[in-house]
């Protein structure tokens, strides 16, 4: 009834099949995604028991978990007989985006029939096939907002390549307490950004490093709360759930009491174990 190819990431060089993970995307990352569907219109409506005039719909849905967004992707209303060709292009805002990327495809029942079978889908919308995609956003970029500025109109050091920016509690929203400020007169950091879709050796450096001095401030920050434990409960997209998640990826198996003394005991140590942690410079 159905046959439908594989999700490709369009890219500068070509397109490719997308992977279960983009391992250097982050939020400045803008997604073009596309997929052919060849649909047996003539059979599907005969399985689903609806007359042979019925109007049906292929539709992509997506959801970002990283942001508790979702919405349509692209919607096609498909009339006629035989066999339907069609190219999904979907093209999706970084900003939107983040944690796990699910595509819904599915030919739904376009609109309400009532001269169909009893037993046949009568309600528009009803789901006569679908699959789903799942697009894992993570890697070495951050996974919070960032924007490019100069940072000659800040009163950040002009040659400073980058700086976090950490506002509110820890109870505050993770989306509005995080800001990765990149320095656009740091042609070599904000290249790396911008070519984080497909990184050259020297930017997959550059974003590696960025990486784990984010990993570093927040780490810090978080120790700077007393009131910050393995104990504490948090809302799923505040700071302070982000901040436990970050711990229990570095430091598995280690309780927060014992990371904040070991790094008040002996900072420079605790700085190497924070580089092993991240795996700085090391290439996946």
């Amino acid at each position: 009834m159905v046959t439908a190819e594989v999700w490709r990431l369009v890219t500068p060089d070509g397109e490719i099949e997308i992977p279960d993970a983009l391992p250097d995307w982050d939020y400045q990352m803008d997604l073009h995604l596309r997929r052919r569907v060849v649909i047996d219109l003539q059979r599907a409506r005969s399985e689903s028991g609806l007359p042979a005039d019925t109007a049906l719909m292929l539709a992509v849905v997506w959801t970002a978990t990283g942001s508790s967004l979702s919405g349509p992707g692209q919607h096609m209303r498909l009339f006629q007989a035989g066999t339907a060709s069609v190219e999904l292009d979907v093209e999706l805002r970084g900003a939107d985006l983040g944690g796990l990327l699910l595509l819904d495809t599915a030919l739904v029942l376009a609109e309400r029939r009532t001269d169909g079978r009893p037993s046949s889908p009568r309600r528009a919308g009803s789901v006569l096939w679908n699959d789903q995609k799942a697009l894992r956003l993570q890697g070495d970029a951050p996974q919070f907002p960032m924007a490019v500025i100069d940072f000659a109109h800040t009163s950040f050091p002009d040659d400073a390549a980058w700086h976090l920016q950490i506002t509110g509690a820890l109870e505050s929203a993770t989306m509005g307490a995080l800001l990765l400020l990149v320095n656009a007169r740091n042609t070599v950091t904000s290249g790396a950004f911008e070519n984080a879709g497909n990184p050259r050796p020297i930017d997959r450096v550059v974003l590696s490093a960025v990486y784990a001095d984010t990993a570093r401030i927040l780490v810090e920050h978080a120790l700077g709360h007393e009131d910050f434990t393995d104990d504490c409960d948090y809302s799923d997209d505040s700071l302070g759930s982000t901040l436990l998640s970050l711990f229990d990826q570095l430091f598995p198996d280690q309780s927060i009491v014992d990371i904040r003394l070991r790094q008040r005991q002996s900072p420079s140590l605790f700085a190497s174990d924070l580089q092993a942690a991240v795996k700085i410079f090391e290439v996946p």
